[in-house]
């Protein structure tokens, strides 16, 4: 992890004891997050997500053979704060690149990072065979219930009911159908091999997905096959909602639609090589 802080501008003395290395774990930059000032919204999930795949990064000792992948939308600023090899690829197509990527070098760490107006809607047919195909890469899924760079469209996982800007009187499930659940409808596959759904709405679920990104790692560091993480993230901006009530309509409303927890697991990865 690096000895730097945030803004990078000051160096931090090696901690002496117990509690301070939980001090300088929480407010150091781990070193695979570059020192950059966050453009994201107000309350935005996405700069969370991005610390926690850094620490990780740097937990497994992977920077140097990590190649990263992200598609149109929100999530393809991830090549702005990650130190790690990006790539980028067109919209729903990124785990058509991870796979040529990670077959051609299957020494490689490799993973997607993709919204649900990507992944669940246009690369709906990539992300289903890839996960069929057992392909042996990661991918992070970051479920915000809306298209949120294009300025608030319903998306697939949008809830019944939801206003959004091209449903303005809520979604209608007689008309759009209901939202669909990535991990539920990839579990059916032989292929899928460690399927979990998380939160980042408090420091506790922080530390679960936080787990759960090391799982999926470690998964694809043995070799097992295809691993995704689903990170439900808050949207303020095109909820219309401030970032404490984003956070209470994910607790309260999005994990009702999306439950917590994991949804499948044959990654052959205990929970002792799984500890932070």
């Amino acid at each position: 992890m690096s000895s730097e802080i945030a803004t990078g501008a000051t160096d931090v003395r090696p901690p002496s004891d117990a509690k301070a290395v939980g001090v300088a774990r929480t407010y150091t930059r781990p070193r695979s997050l570059l020192p950059v000032v966050t453009h994201y919204c107000p309350g935005c999930g996405h700069g969370i997500v991005h610390r926690l795949l850094a620490e990780v990064i740097d937990e497994l000792g992977i920077r140097g053979r990590t190649i990263g992948l992200a598609p149109i939308g929100c999530a393809v600023m991830a090549y702005n704060y990650l130190d790690v090899d990006m790539s980028e690829a067109a919209h729903g197509r990124t785990p058509a690149v991870a796979t040529g990527i990670k077959r051609v070098h299957p020494d490689k760490i490799v993973f997607s990072y993709q919204g649900d107006g990507d992944l669940a809607a246009i690369g709906t047919a990539e992300i289903v065979h890839a996960a069929n195909r057992g392909e042996n890469f990661t991918v992070i899924f970051v479920n915000n219930a809306v298209y949120g760079m294009t300025n608030g469209q319903m998306a697939p996982t949008t809830l019944v009911g939801q206003k959004t800007a091209t449903s303005p009187r809520g979604r209608n499930p007689q008309n759009e159908g209901g939202p669909i659940r990535v991990c539920e409808l990839l579990a059916t596959l032989d292929g899928s091999k460690y399927l979990e759904r998380v939160s980042v709405t408090s420091p506790r679920n922080v530390r679960q997905a936080r787990r759960a990104i090391r799982k999926a790692f470690q998964v694809q560091m043995a070799g097992r096959g295809f691993s995704l993480i689903e990170i439900l993230s808050p949207c303020p901006s095109y909820w219309r909602l401030s970032p404490h009530e984003a956070l209470k309509f994910i607790d309260e409303e999005m994990t009702r639609a999306f439950p917590l927890g994991v949804v499948k697991d044959c990654g052959g990865v205990g929970a002792e090589e799984r500890k932070p």
